[in-house]
């Protein structure tokens, strides 16, 4: 696009001051070179979100440092704005942010990596009284599944570590959780998601499989 620009305003140069329509032509060819080429870059947001997706890990250890309410707050107003079926948003997130109960989680779920000093566990959560009613409740899975994925895109967005980990379909795993944060019924718990400053680097991995990929038909 430069080399355009540079061409064009050599013209300008060289063009008799006299002539002032073909100076206006030549600088509108200018305008709509660039107009062009602008239009075929990716933006710095675009480029700045497909990196955030390909560079972000699952961080499983952390420094034990705190997070700020800010941080914290900017967490969930991304998870909330993740898409759900009919826009039943049917999601409910327990944010615990109380240490000993973070090191309960850990030690009822090894798995959780509550144990490893994140700053908080949030859950998100399947609120069935905002469901879809009959056989189409089950979607509460898929949205509340958007939302976490929210969530650790966010979480890496801001130089933070998180992790999935998951309850829902173990029910034991489930109702473990329930009982031990007083949840009721109505309020099923998808998985737990370590939220902290990193305390490790893991290898970014390149997950990209093109015989995954069915064009128009299998």
């Amino acid at each position: 696009m430069l080399a355009y620009v540079g061409f064009f305003l050599y013209l300008c140069a060289v063009i008799d001051a006299n002539n002032e329509k073909m100076r206006k032509l030549i600088i509108l060819a200018i305008a709509a070179t660039m107009c062009v080429a602008c239009s075929n870059q990716p933006t710095v947001m675009e480029n700045q979100a497909i990196n955030n997706i390909m560079t972000r890990v699952s961080v499983r250890e952390f420094t034990g440092e705190k997070i700020s309410e800010a941080q914290l707050d900017t967490l969930l107003r991304a998870a909330m704005a993740a898409p759900s079926a009919i826009n039943k948003q049917p999601w409910a997130f327990i944010v615990v942010t109380d240490e000993a109960k973070i090191a309960a989680l850990g030690e009822a779920l090894p798995y959780s990596r509550c144990s490893n000093k994140p700053a908080v566990a949030i859950i998100p959560c399947g609120d069935l009284s905002k469901a879809i009613p009959g056989e189409m409740a089950n979607f509460w899975i898929n949205d509340v599944s958007a939302a976490t994925e929210n969530l650790l895109l966010a979480a890496h967005a801001m130089g933070l570590g998180a992790v999935w980990t998951g309850l829902h379909p173990d029910m034991n795993r489930a109702k473990m959780v329930q009982e031990m944060l007083g949840l009721p019924e109505h309020i099923i718990p998808l998985c737990v998601v370590p939220v902290g400053v990193p305390a490790e680097q893991p290898e970014i991995k390149d997950k990209y499989k093109p015989e995954n990929i069915h064009y128009n038909e299998w």
